[in-house]
């Protein structure tokens, strides 16, 4: 085997543990004496434990590629091993194998996360260790981990490495269309021509046009749902607004699962540059944020459950039933809607076969890279549009944005209109609109009209990214959680005379006309279109759900009062 030590090039992520931070540990975990040759845990199994090394070697090996194995690292006594994967339950992205007899302090998950919660110190280390490992792995040109092996300019093949790139998985793309090498790649694995786009783990699996859940279920991404199990919350939607919710409901020691159709993020997801978030002088990108969220509300022990798409709600007495489109079901004492809302679609005739294919609702590396440096064109006028303008102008040749309003400034906040001003390859067309699109089997090229003048001209562009409003997911929702005209979630005083209402107190601020429903974030009636407004009704929903279910409990120690009396 070929060996390059990652230790040498990230020492940061690689800490060895003193006498104190070990004690720690051995009093938790288990200890176990493995053999030369013995693998400890192997790539693409989802399960593996948390090792400390007390004596001997474990070796890290690489295996994705298909080619040779390669050793990247080699663990000595006061090392540990893992990354994230620990702490969510994914598939692990390498081997480890000990090097001759080897003894370690093995710890289950459970254990991990009573170390993360008891040892704020020791936290700190292992959490910062298992991301910048993960940074590692991303950063290393030698690494595959995932190949996705299929045509740029397909919407299938953009879909896929959407949802991976959204739910920070590692992989390659090996684009068929540009690079002649890739068909050299078909045949190790029993791939034709017709099978892309594929998925492989180096030669040790094919998944054959997967769709989100079967890859999902493969690198174990998807978490069996108990459908016995009685949640204390159920969080629809994994933006920020459900996010902060999973990290303050866990936190606080209520059972929490987060149910999320795609990848946690949420529009705000999407976003390159986000640079009005408090604290955040420098900006952070949506990707980056949710990031951060999901580890956070995963190390403090909530489920997330992704891909989930939740399919309706009923009721049965006090519970809730969060009915998914699989069949599953999951029932809880209290819900939080978080489920946010879609992009709006062009209305242009024609515009649905391009969607992945060069009309995108999303400005991040992966639209990027499909539209090379060519010129791009971008509908909207929100923030969210004029983040994305300045994100695409670093790398597209111009960017010619589409806006009705005769001004910027009229939807858009002032820092970003004079970035956009002062960004020489964007032009902006305003009182405009796409009127037409033309192309095979991707988008070559758009009509603009100007609806002041009546005048129309023709681009060639590699991509259209449109960011022009948002429909609510709310249309699922049964008849008892009542919704303004827009379809938005109405709470609080908005529902107060509603027939739905039974109890005798005002519904709580962010309560939906069903007691112990609430409602957090952008689909929420009345809510400010903020990321930090989102975050902070999220934390607020779950402070009104410990006021529900304390409300809960009361009533039912007095009626078992009653019924002894």
């Amino acid at each position: 085997m070929a060996e390059t030590d990652l230790k040498t090039e990230r020492p940061d992520a690689f800490p060895k543990l003193d006498e104190d931070q070990t004690n720690a540990i051995a009093e938790l975990a288990t200890c176990k004496t493995y053999h030369d040759g013995d693998v400890l845990f192997r790539a693409g199994e989802t399960g593996c434990v948390f090792h400390l090394i007390k004596s001997g070697e474990v070796e890290i090996v690489d295996r994705s590629s298909g080619g040779e194995p390669k050793t990247i690292l080699v663990h000595e006594p006061g090392e540990f091993t893992g990354d994230l994967a620990v702490l969510t339950g994914r598939s692990s992205n390498v081997d480890a194998i000990a090097r001759g007899e080897t003894e370690v302090y093995e710890m289950s998950e459970e254990r991990l996360r009573q170390i993360l919660s008891e040892q704020p110190q020791l936290s700190d280390l292992i959490l910062q260790s298992f991301i910048a490992r993960v940074q590692a792995l991303d950063e290393r040109e030698e690494f595959t981990g995932l190949s996705v092996i299929g045509v740029g300019s397909s919407a299938e093949t953009f879909r896929i490495r959407e949802f991976l790139s959204k739910n920070q998985i590692l992989y390659t793309f090996f684009d068929i269309e540009t690079d002649e090498n890739v068909r050299s790649m078909l045949e190790p694995i029993g791939v034709k021509e017709t099978d892309l786009p594929v998925v492989a783990f180096g030669r040790e699996w094919v998944l054959h046009h997967p769709s989100n859940e079967e890859l999902a279920e493969r690198i174990g991404l998807k978490q069996q749902i108990s459908g016995s199990l009685i949640y204390d919350v159920a969080i629809v939607g994994g933006g920020p607004a459900g996010l902060a919710a999973a990290v303050y409901g866990a936190s606080e020691g209520l059972q929490t699962i987060v149910l999320e159709e795609s990848a946690t993020g949420g529009q705000a997801g999407s976003s390159s540059k986000i640079e009005n978030y408090l604290g955040f002088p420098t900006g952070l990108s949506g990707a980056e944020l949710a990031a951060a969220a999901t580890i956070q509300a995963e190390k403090f022990g909530a489920e997330l459950s992704i891909p989930s798409e939740v399919a309706g709600l009923s009721f049965d007495n006090d519970l809730k039933i969060v009915h998914l489109g699989n069949g599953e079901k999951v029932r809880a004492r209290a819900v939080i809607l978080a489920c946010g809302a879609d992009y709006r679609k062009l209305e242009i005739p024609g515009r649905e076969r391009y969607d992945g294919a060069g009309v995108y609702y999303a400005a991040t590396h992966v639209e990027i890279r499909t539209c090379g440096g060519d010129a791009v064109a971008l509908v909207g006028g929100g923030n969210s549009a004029g983040q994305a303008a300045v994100y695409l102008s670093q790398s597209a040749a111009r960017v010619l944005m589409v806006i009705r309003e005769d001004d910027l400034a009229e939807m858009m906040s002032q820092y970003l209109v004079d970035r956009i001003r002062q960004t020489p390859n964007i032009e902006i067309l305003s009182r405009s609109e796409i009127v037409a699109m033309h192309g095979d089997d991707r988008l070559e090229e758009i009509e603009i009209r100007n609806n002041k003048t009546g005048e129309s001209r023709s681009e060639r562009v590699a991509g259209v990214f449109s960011f022009i409003g948002a429909v609510p997911r709310t249309a699922w929702l049964p008849p008892e959680i009542e919704k303004d005209e827009r379809g938005y979630i109405k709470t609080g005083p908005d529902i107060a005379d509603s027939p739905h209402w039974k109890l005798g107190r005002p519904p709580y601020f962010v309560e939906t006309s069903r007691p112990g429903v609430f409602a957090a974030g952008d689909v929420r009636s009345g809510s400010v279109k903020r990321v930090s407004s989102a975050v902070g009704e999220g934390a607020m929903a779950i402070q009104f759900v410990h006021e529900y279910l304390k409300e809960v409990r009361d009533v039912a120690r007095s009626m078992r009062a009653g019924a002894v009396d």
